[in-house]
């Protein structure tokens, strides 16, 4: 069976604590070095925009006298073209830098998240083997008292049927945790052609314990929320405004200074050596940088959309998170005394079956119960654990750079 070969497999794995995982994503996983590589390439185009223009040299020959000339051309390069320029480059790499930020905690969530799911699919998974095996130790009684004669083989067909249906919901709960796992490798970097890793953690609930005895934090209000997706929205409307303005500076491209010089006139008419001097001016006639102010003013435009969208999908799903963190908190404080109240009914089912004082349906019933209550606390618990990272993302705050 898969689930026997799983369990057999864990002890050459790797133990990974969730601190380990979130480390390993910022290092090795591709979402954040993507990220990076957009930072990067912001700083590259920073010094391209601090960059002078160079010169240009040209020479040349001709029959005509003088024969040979030589030109350098010096482009100018206006202190107001340059400060907008420069300015645009500069906000786009603080939009990418907040962007980094950005994805830097969105990254750690989606491990969070993804380590505290695959928490409680080990969790399911060996609540599915244990039940699996209370299962079977009922068919096996149930088949000796029907050989003793004190239970029908309706009573053995039934505990038969029960103990194949928890061995397909083992079956299947192995293979939940399996893909968790692999989802949990690929964020951190590693192959996921097989299960190399085991989680060092498990699903507790002393964190919410103590969340439940602490003084509740006062909310902080929804529009004031300011996380990184946020604040690199806000820089990437400025990088676009400020991109649109420096378009609009080149409308009129600036001129450049021309000197040279012509020399060797075989005739003689000219001896020695003939100066050039010249300013060449761009003439606007045919393009006015029409197409790259349009697409500028698009991108500012699109800019704002995304400013507008990021700030209230912060708020909504901040207004939720709390919702059900509130709820979830309540859940788990009465999952938790259903599952010992469930876990104490299943038992004593039990023993009243095995002394004869109780029928076999009734002994199933309070077994499922038991495995449905404590199936809800898994759930709610990693719920709570997965909205109370959301919660803690969208309340960071952060320094700006």
């Amino acid at each position: 069976m898969l689930l026997v070969a799983w369990s057999g497999s864990a002890g050459g794995q790797l133990p990974v604590s969730r601190g380990d995982a979130m480390r390993a994503a910022l290092t090795a996983g591709t979402r954040f070095a993507l990220a990076r590589a957009d930072t990067s390439a912001a700083r590259g185009r920073l010094i391209t925009a601090r960059a002078r223009p160079n010169p240009s040299l040209a020479a040349g020959y001709s029959k005509s006298a003088p024969r040979q000339h030589l030109e350098l051309e010096i482009p100018f390069d206006a202190p107001w073209s340059r400060r907008p320029r420069v300015r645009a480059a500069e906000a786009l790499v603080r939009a990418a830098q907040l962007r980094l930020l950005s994805e830097r905690d969105a990254v750690l969530v989606e491990v969070d998240t993804t380590y505290t799911t695959a928490l409680a699919a080990e969790a399911h998974f060996r609540l599915s083997q244990q039940t699996l095996r209370d299962a079977d130790s009922v068919r096996a009684m149930t088949a000796r008292r029907r050989d003793e004669g004190d239970a029908s083989d309706l009573d053995l067909d039934l505990a038969t049927v029960v103990a194949g249906q928890q061995s397909n919901t083992a079956s299947n709960d192995s293979l939940t945790f399996a893909s968790v796992m692999l989802t949990l490798q690929t964020l951190i970097g590693i192959a996921a052609d097989s299960v190399t890793i085991v989680l060092a953690n498990t699903l507790s609930a002393e964190p919410v314990a103590r969340q439940l005895a602490a003084t509740p934090v006062a909310v902080m209000p929804a529009a004031a929320l300011r996380p990184p997706s946020v604040l690199a929205a806000e820089a990437s409307l400025r990088a676009a405004e400020l991109t649109l303005a420096s378009q609009r500076h080149n409308v009129f491209e600036l001129p450049a200074l021309q000197i040279g010089m012509e020399h060797d006139d075989p005739s003689g008419d000219e001896p020695g050596i003939l100066p050039i001097v010249g300013i060449v001016l761009p003439l606007p006639l045919f393009n006015r940088n029409r197409g790259a102010i349009a697409e500028a003013a698009s991108e500012r435009d699109r800019a704002r959309i995304e400013l507008a969208a990021a700030r209230l999908e912060v708020q909504q799903r901040y207004a939720e998170g709390r919702r059900e963190r509130d709820a979830l908190r309540v859940r788990v404080a009465r999952d938790s005394d259903l599952v010992v109240r469930a876990q104490r009914v299943a038992t004593r089912s039990l023993t009243a079956y095995r002394e004869g004082a109780s029928a076999l349906p009734a002994v199933l019933e309070a077994r499922r119960s038991a495995r449905e209550v404590q199936s809800q606390y898994i759930d709610d618990l990693a719920a709570l654990q997965i909205v109370e990272a959301e919660l803690r993302a969208l309340e960071r705050v952060v320094s700006t750079p």
